[in-house]
Protein backbone atom coordinates (compact mmCIF):
# COMPACT_ATOMS: atom_id res chain seq x y z
CA UNK A 1 0.00 0.00 0.00
CA UNK A 2 1.75 3.37 -0.83
CA UNK A 3 1.82 6.33 1.00
CA UNK A 4 -0.47 8.39 -1.24
CA UNK A 5 -3.00 5.95 -0.19
CA UNK A 6 -2.93 6.35 3.15
CA UNK A 7 -2.87 9.84 3.12
CA UNK A 8 -5.83 10.18 0.60
CA UNK A 9 -7.94 7.60 3.20
CA UNK A 10 -6.73 10.21 5.62
CA UNK A 11 -8.42 12.90 4.13
CA UNK A 12 -11.09 11.58 2.49
CA UNK A 13 -12.48 10.72 6.35
CA UNK A 14 -11.98 13.55 7.80
CA UNK A 15 -14.45 15.27 5.50
CA UNK A 16 -16.67 12.32 5.71
CA UNK A 17 -16.27 13.01 9.42
CA UNK A 18 -16.59 16.12 8.65
CA UNK A 19 -19.99 16.13 7.13
CA UNK A 20 -21.66 13.31 9.49
CA UNK A 21 -20.48 14.92 12.90
CA UNK A 22 -24.22 16.92 13.38
CA UNK A 23 -25.28 13.26 13.98
CA UNK A 24 -25.10 12.34 17.33
CA UNK A 25 -24.69 7.97 16.66
CA UNK A 26 -22.04 8.68 14.55
CA UNK A 27 -19.35 9.17 17.49
CA UNK A 28 -20.80 5.86 18.99
CA UNK A 29 -20.45 3.46 16.11
CA UNK A 30 -17.07 5.41 14.42
CA UNK A 31 -15.64 4.88 18.26
CA UNK A 32 -16.89 0.98 18.41
CA UNK A 33 -15.47 0.38 14.85
CA UNK A 34 -12.00 1.59 15.37
CA UNK A 35 -11.59 -0.79 18.50
CA UNK A 36 -12.88 -3.41 16.43
CA UNK A 37 -10.65 -2.76 13.43
CA UNK A 38 -7.72 -2.08 16.09
CA UNK A 39 -8.21 -5.63 17.90
CA UNK A 40 -8.19 -7.14 14.23
CA UNK A 41 -5.03 -5.90 13.34
CA UNK A 42 -3.56 -7.16 16.60
CA UNK A 43 -4.97 -10.27 15.85
CA UNK A 44 -3.63 -10.09 12.64
CA UNK A 45 -0.19 -9.20 13.86
CA UNK A 46 -0.08 -11.95 16.12
CA UNK A 47 -0.77 -14.56 13.20
CA UNK A 48 1.61 -12.85 11.23
CA UNK A 49 4.52 -12.90 13.76
CA UNK A 50 3.66 -15.97 15.01
CA UNK A 51 4.00 -17.85 12.09
CA UNK A 52 7.29 -16.60 10.90
CA UNK A 53 9.91 -18.69 12.37
CA UNK A 54 12.64 -16.36 12.19
CA UNK A 55 11.09 -13.93 14.70
CA UNK A 56 10.03 -17.00 17.10
CA UNK A 57 13.91 -18.11 17.34
CA UNK A 58 14.90 -14.84 18.28
CA UNK A 59 12.07 -13.94 20.46
CA UNK A 60 14.74 -13.39 23.53
CA UNK A 61 16.62 -11.19 21.70
CA UNK A 62 14.32 -9.23 19.96
CA UNK A 63 12.10 -9.24 23.40
CA UNK A 64 14.91 -7.24 25.30
CA UNK A 65 15.87 -4.97 22.56
CA UNK A 66 11.81 -4.35 22.42
CA UNK A 67 11.33 -3.64 25.98
CA UNK A 68 14.34 -1.11 26.03
CA UNK A 69 13.00 0.28 23.38
CA UNK A 70 9.91 0.84 24.85
CA UNK A 71 10.63 2.19 28.04
CA UNK A 72 12.80 4.73 26.32
CA UNK A 73 9.69 5.81 24.16
CA UNK A 74 8.25 6.04 27.70
CA UNK A 75 10.73 7.93 29.42
CA UNK A 76 11.10 10.38 26.34
CA UNK A 77 7.50 10.92 26.34
CA UNK A 78 7.10 11.28 29.56
CA UNK A 79 9.89 14.03 29.94
CA UNK A 80 8.68 15.87 26.90
CA UNK A 81 5.23 15.91 28.15
CA UNK A 82 6.57 17.75 31.25
CA UNK A 83 8.68 20.18 29.82
CA UNK A 84 5.44 20.95 27.09
CA UNK A 85 3.62 21.50 29.81
CA UNK A 86 5.98 23.63 32.20
CA UNK A 87 6.88 25.94 29.15
CA UNK A 88 3.49 26.38 27.41
CA UNK A 89 0.80 25.72 30.18
CA UNK A 90 2.36 27.38 33.22
CA UNK A 91 -0.28 29.98 33.97
CA UNK A 92 -2.53 27.49 33.74
CA UNK A 93 -1.04 24.72 36.17
CA UNK A 94 -0.52 27.78 38.86
CA UNK A 95 -4.06 28.74 38.36
CA UNK A 96 -5.00 25.14 39.20
CA UNK A 97 -2.60 25.26 41.98
CA UNK A 98 -3.96 28.33 43.51
CA UNK A 99 -7.31 26.77 43.26
CA UNK A 100 -6.38 23.38 44.87
CA UNK A 101 -5.04 25.43 48.11
CA UNK A 102 -8.30 27.74 48.67
CA UNK A 103 -10.64 24.58 48.31
CA UNK A 104 -12.47 25.69 44.71
CA UNK A 105 -10.60 22.79 42.19
CA UNK A 106 -12.96 20.09 41.74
Amino acid sequence: MSSYLVIALFVVGLFVGRLVRAFPFTHKVSERLSMVTVYLLLFLLGISVGSNREIINNLPVLGFKALLLSVGALLGTLVLAWLVVRVFFREQVQGERGKREKGDWK
